[in-house]
C-alpha cells in the first residue's frame, strides 16, 4: 500500500462501521477511495442528482438537509452520508453542503454494495440510526413526499429533434412533418476553449415561425434556416422542476423550452406538455369525470388514470395518498354513471344508496382492481313495482365500470347480483346473522362487506349500517375469534431462515403476490382489532390510529404494523408503476430478483412483523377470552 492509502485505512479503522470490519477488508477499501476538497459554502450534492459513492468526512463540517431545506444533520470528522441515495435508487435523497473547508473520502458504490452484502454490521449501520431498519426506510420515503415538486425531465417524451444550421426551410419543414414535432433545434459546430469541435444550439424554429416568417411573407422554400430561426434561446437545466419550467415559459411568453444537461439538449418541453402533465392530476381527472356526457366519454377519460397513478409514484406520494386518490377517482366514475342513468331513465322510484366495498371503501385502491359494490334500498321497496329500475341501474353501472377499466368481480360481489340488493332492514338482519352465527361463508362476506362506503344516494344509510356493525361486533367475542382465525388463513411468504416462499405453479410461478400474501392479510388483521375496539374508521392506517389509542397492542406493535403495511404497499405500488411505464398489464406479483437488496431486506422485516402480528391475533382472540 502507498503511504496515502495507509493513512486512509488508519482513519477508517477508527470510525464506524469500518471499525467492525476485518483489517484486511478496510485496507482493500482504502485502495479504492478517492479524495475531494470542498471550500466552505460549497454544495456537494443536490437533491435528485445521481450518486455513485458513499461519502466520509475526513476533515471539516458538512451539513445534510431534508428535501425542503430543513437541516437534517451536521457531520464532522468520520461522519458518513450518501448511503440512502445508494440504497434507494442511486439518487441523492438528502442534499449535502460543506459548511467549512472540508476533505471528503468517496467510496465507490460497488464497494458499498459488496460490504453491505457480506457484512451485517456494515449494512445495519447504514440502514439503522434511530429506530428499526424498516422504520428508517419508511421515514426516509415519508420525508421525500412533496407533490408540489417534480423534475422537468418527467415532461420529456423523446430525444430532441435537430437540424443542421445549413439546411433550408423546406428541409426543416419536412423533418418536422416526418417526426411529428412542433419545433426543431438548429445545431452548429464551434470550437471550445481548448480547440475541440463541440456541437451547440444556434437557435430554434417552430411551426409558428414557418407560418409567420416563411409562408406569410412569401419567402422561397430554399431560404436558409438561419434567416428565420430564433437565436439566443432560453433554456433550462435538467435538474429544474416543472414549476420552474412553467414560470420560465410564462415569464418569457415561450411555447417551447429546450432542456439541457452538460450543455447538451436532452429534450424540448412544449406548452402542450405542461397542459398534458397537469391534466394527469387526480383532481383534474375527477373534475373531468363529472363533465363527461356519455359512458364512452368516461371510458376514454379512464385512459388517463394510469398516467395519474404513475405521476403520484414518481412524486414520492405515500401509499395512503395514492390509495385515496385512486379510490376517489373510482368513486367518481360510479357517481357519474349513476347520474347518467338517472338523467336517461328518470329518478328512482324509491330511495337507495349505492355502496363501494373493499379497497375502494378503505381508500386503498391501486391501479389493479375489480369492482365490488352493492345496493341499499329503501324499506318501501316493492320488487313487483321497483325491481326493473334497479336491475337495469346495477347493470348500467357495472357495464360502465367495466368499460372504464374496473373489471367485473369474479366472486360476483356486485349490485347486479340480486343477493346484494337489499332493503335497509334486510341488510341489518343479514349483518346481524353474520355476526351472531358465523360460518366460513359469512366470515368471508364480513371481510368484504364490513369495509363499506356510500358513494351515491342516501349515503347516510351506509353510516348507519357501519355504526350497527361496530356496536354488534364489538361485544361478540365468538365472532371476533372466528374473524381472527379466518385472518390467519393467508400467511406472509416467509420460510425458515427468513427466505422468501414463492408461488410454485401457474402463470406467476417463482413470484410473490404482495396483495394476497401481504397487504390483504394485514388489512384483515387490522380489521379484527378495529372491530374489537369499536372503530368506525375505514382506512387501515386510520384504523391503526384507533387501535393504538385503545392500547390493546403491546407497546410499539401498532407502529411496526403501520410501517410494514406502508413498505409492502409501496413495493407493490412501485412494481405496478413500472408495469404501467413499460406498457404491460400491471399485477401484484413480484419476483425477488427484480428487487434491490435494500427492498429485499426490508420486505423480509415487514413480513416478519406481519407474522408476529398474526401470532398475537391468534393469542388475543379466543372464544372464551375476555377482550
Amino acid at each position: 500500500m502507498e503511504a496515502e492509502q495507509i493513512e486512509i485505512a488508519a482513519f477508517l479503522k477508527q470510525h464506524a462501521p469500518f471499525d467492525e470490519l476485518p483489517e484486511e477488508e478496510v485496507d482493500e477499501v482504502a485502495k479504492q477511495v478517492e479524495i475531494s476538497y470542498f471550500r466552505a459554502d460549497t454544495q456537494i450534492y443536490e437533491y435528485g442528482q445521481p450518486i455513485q459513492d458513499l461519502c466520509i468526512v475526513r476533515s471539516g463540517v458538512v451539513e445534510i438537509y431534508r428535501r425542503k431545506g430543513e437541516l437534517f444533520n451536521r457531520l464532522s470528522e468520520g461522519g458518513t452520508f450518501g448511503q440512502w441515495g445508494l440504497m434507494m435508487n442511486r439518487r441523492v435523497r438528502f442534499p449535502a453542503k460543506a459548511i467549512e473547508d472540508s476533505l471528503v473520502y468517496f467510496i465507490p458504490d460497488t464497494v458499498f454494495d459488496d460490504l453491505s452484502e457480506r457484512f451485517e454490521a456494515f449494512s445495519d449501520f447504514m440502514e439503522v440510526e434511530d429506530g428499526t431498519r424498516l422504520r428508517q426506510a419508511v421515514e426516509s420515503h415519508r420525508e421525500s413526499n412533496d407533490l408540489t415538486t417534480s423534475k422537468v425531465t418527467n415532461l420529456i417524451l423523446r430525444d430532441p429533434v435537430t437540424v443542421d444550421c445549413e439546411s433550408s426551410v423546406r428541409h426543416a419543414a419536412q423533418i418536422m412533418t416526418d417526426e411529428g414535432v412542433s419545433s426543431l433545434l438548429v445545431m452548429t459546430v464551434e470550437e471550445d476553449d481548448e480547440g475541440v469541435d463541440q456541437e451547440r444550439i444556434a437557435g430554434i424554429i417552430t411551426d409558428r415561425d414557418l407560418r409567420s416568417r416563411v409562408v406569410a411573407p412569401g419567402l422561397a422554400y430554399d431560404t436558409p434556416i438561419t434567416e428565420i430561426l430564433t437565436p439566443q434561446i432560453i433554456t433550462l437545466d435538467h435538474n429544474a422542476y416543472v414549476f420552474e419550467a412553467m414560470l420560465t415559459m410564462l415569464r418569457n411568453n415561450l411555447h417551447h423550452l429546450p432542456i439541457m444537461k452538460n450543455q447538451k439538449p436532452v429534450g424540448v418541453v412544449a406548452l402542450s406538455d405542461i397542459v398534458r402533465y397537469e391534466s394527469q392530476s387526480s383532481l383534474v381527472i375527477v373534475n373531468s369525470i363529472f363533465r363527461q356526457q356519455t359512458v364512452d366519454d368516461l371510458a376514454a377519460l379512464s385512459k388517463d388514470v394510469p398516467a395519474c397513478f404513475s405521476r403520484m409514484v414518481s412524486e414520492d406520494a405515500n401509499s395512503h395518498m395514492i390509495g385515496s386518490a385512486m379510490a376517489v377517482i373510482g368513486r367518481s366514475f360510479k357517481q357519474r354513471l349513476l347520474e347518467l342513468y338517472e338523467e336517461e331513465y328518470g329518478p328512482p322510484p324509491v330511495g337507495y344508496c349505492f355502496l363501494a366495498l373493499g379497497s375502494m371503501a378503505r381508500d386503498e385502491q391501486l391501479i389493479v382492481t375489480d369492482q365490488d359494490n352493492a345496493l341499499i334500498l329503501d324499506d318501501k321497496y316493492d320488487p313487483a313495482e321497483h325491481e326493473e329500475y334497479f336491475v337495469n341501474l346495477a347493470k348500467f353501472v357495472s357495464d360502465g365500470l367495466a368499460q372504464c377499466g374496473y373489471s367485473y368481480c369474479t366472486g360476483n360481489i356486485m349490485a347486479t347480483n340480486p343477493e346484494w340488493r337489499k332493503t335497509r332492514a334486510e341488510w341489518e338482519e343479514t349483518f346481524a346473522d353474520w355476526i351472531d352465527q358465523p360460518n366460513p361463508q359469512s366470515l368471508l362476506n364480513s371481510n368484504i362487506f364490513f369495509d363499506l362506503d356510500g358513494v351515491y344516494g342516501a349515503t347516510n344509510w351506509a353510516e348507519t349500517l357501519k355504526a350497527f356493525v361496530s356496536r354488534r361486533a364489538k361485544r361478540n367475542n365468538r365472532f371476533l375469534a372466528c374473524m381472527a382465525r379466518n385472518a390467519l388463513n393467508r400467511t406472509p411468504p416467509l420460510g425458515f431462515f427468513k427466505s422468501f416462499v414463492m408461488e410454485q405453479d401457474g402463470r406467476h410461478k417463482n413470484s410473490m403476490n404482495l396483495k394476497r400474501r401481504g397487504t390483504a392479510p394485514l388489512a384483515d388483521l387490522i380489521r379484527v382489532h378495529a372491530l374489537a375496539v369499536g372503530s368506525r374508521s375505514q382506512n387501515s392506517f386510520e384504523r391503526l390510529d384507533d387501535i393504538i389509542e385503545a392500547g390493546i397492542l403491546p407497546k410499539g406493535r401498532g407502529e411496526d404494523i403501520r410501517d410494514a403495511m406502508e413498505f409492502i404497499s409501496m413495493v407493490r405500488i412501485r412494481h405496478q408503476a413500472i408495469d404501467v411505464e413499460q406498457e404491460i398489464e400491471p399485477d401484484n406479483n413480484i419476483e425477488p430478483e427484480n428487487l434491490s437488496e435494500f427492498e429485499r431486506r426490508n420486505l423480509k422485516d415487514a413480513f416478519q412483523i406481519m407474522s408476529n402480528a398474526q401470532k398475537f391475533l391468534k393469542y388475543r382472540y379466543q372464544p372464551n377470552r375476555s377482550n
